[in-house]
């Protein structure tokens, strides 16, 4: 169910199967997760994160009705939780079209075991990223306001000067992008889906309307091809643009530990090094409770590491960047923000941030412990934790000490 014309002998001598497995056992395989009945283990963890979603909405909602104050903000800190997990969402979410799109350019065949579920959820990503900002707006209901749309109140605009705004544009393009990608990249599959013996009516007629009338014909292989070559090529720019647009929403201000050229950069590299550390965090447990160990092999998992070492070895190399220009800078306002970060009252968070991303990864360089899935597992967890620590000090702990000491305080989160 890959997307180029491989053969049975290219599939195995590429490494990415067992030589038992012929593309026709492979289609049996990955069908069956689709075709199989789900398991009471599958209700009750639906239940847990039904009930979980519940008490999530009763906060919205609670926080709605009462204000941000609910959070614990404060005159200072004004951002925190909310835009911490914005910006680490968005991040996720960049995983999904680099794994698909990046790689496919690239001619990497060995995305096609986990380009699926990383664009899906790429999806779920920028779903969670977008509610954060909405949540903030304190009043939900004019969240329409932010759309540059005619209205009937006179000359209301939206500030096009602002990287808020950006922000919008930025992730309503890169979510409708994504989806497009992911939708037309499902197109073989549901087909194939389609002409599983033992359906039932409905769901092949449903398959059918969903893969708009796929045949296999070479001429269909053809167009497709060529449109999800264009979609990815269109896809790629959107992995550097839309963080370093989320960047913007710090480096444009004048705080210090905000105001930095680094910040596009510095973000892109940190959304791909979550992305991975989350794609590979969620393969490693469909690989086991799907029953994928034929198809998630060694091979991909050591591919994926070194993605992550490259990335940690990138990230480690930001923070340096920081703390070497705030050091030659010679300002003091820098240069306090630092220390502040490194040896304040939240001294834990950036520490663990520096373990998490920078220390924890470089065990990857030993095949041993590439080799060892749970050792793999940890790491993938880690990098997850150290970026959202990260997020958390770079907005958090950078707007509790300010240019002014009289608005100097301490951020203390609600329940």
């Amino acid at each position: 169910m890959t997307e180029q014309h491989v053969s049975d002998n290219e599939v195995q001598e590429l490494g990415l199967v067992p030589v038992e497995k012929s593309m026709a056992a492979i289609t049996t395989d990955v069908s069956s997760i689709v075709e199989r009945r789900a398991t009471w283990l599958w209700w009750v963890s639906l239940a847990g994160a039904g009930i979980l979603a519940l008490i999530g909405l009763a906060a919205i909602v609670y926080e709605t009705m009462i204000g941000i104050g609910t959070w614990g903000l404060n005159t200072s800190v004004g951002w925190s939780f909310d835009i911490t997990n914005f910006v680490f969402w968005i991040g996720i979410g960049h995983a999904g079209t680099l794994i698909s799109a990046v790689l496919l350019l690239l001619n990497q065949r060995w995305r096609t075991s986990m380009n699926r579920a990383a664009e899906a959820m790429t999806l779920f990503a920028v779903v969670c990223a977008g509610i954060f900002p909405l949540i903030h707006l304190g009043r939900v209901w004019l969240a329409y306001w932010v759309l540059p749309y005619p209205n009937s109140r006179g000359p209301l605009w939206v500030n096009f000067r602002s990287p808020l705004i950006w922000d919008v544009f930025a992730i309503c393009t890169y979510g409708l992008v994504s989806l497009t990608f992911w939708y037309v990249g499902l197109l073989p599959d549901i087909a194939t889906l389609r002409e599983r013996p033992g359906i039932s009516k409905m769901r092949r007629w449903i398959y059918n309307a969903a893969s708009l009338g796929w045949n296999g014909s070479s001429r269909t292989w053809i167009r497709y091809e060529t449109l999800y070559l264009l979609l990815a090529g269109l896809a790629t720019p959107l992995v550097i643009s839309v963080h370093s647009v989320v960047s913007f929403d710090f480096a444009t201000s004048v705080l210090p530990g905000w105001h930095s050229t680094i910040f596009p950069p510095y973000f892109v590299v940190g959304a791909i090094f979550s992305g991975f550390g989350m794609v590979l965090t969620l393969m490693l447990v469909a690989r086991k409770t799907m029953n994928l160990v034929a198809y998630i092999t060694q091979r991909h998992i050591d591919a994926m590491c070194k993605v992550l070492i490259l990335a940690s070895s990138i990230v480690g190399l930001a923070y340096a960047t920081e703390a070497f220009i705030a050091w030659y800078s010679g300002s003091p306002f820098e240069q306090h923000m630092y220390i502040n970060r490194a040896f304040g009252p939240q001294w834990w968070a950036f520490w663990l941030t520096v373990f998490c991303n920078v220390v924890a990864p470089q065990f990857l360089y030993s095949p041993r412990i590439r080799r060892n899935l749970l050792a793999v597992f940890v790491i993938a967890i880690l990098v997850n934790v150290g970026m959202w620590f990260e997020r958390w000090v770079i907005i958090t702990v950078s707007l509790q000490e300010g240019f002014l000491t009289s608005s100097w305080t301490t951020y203390s989160p609600t329940l």
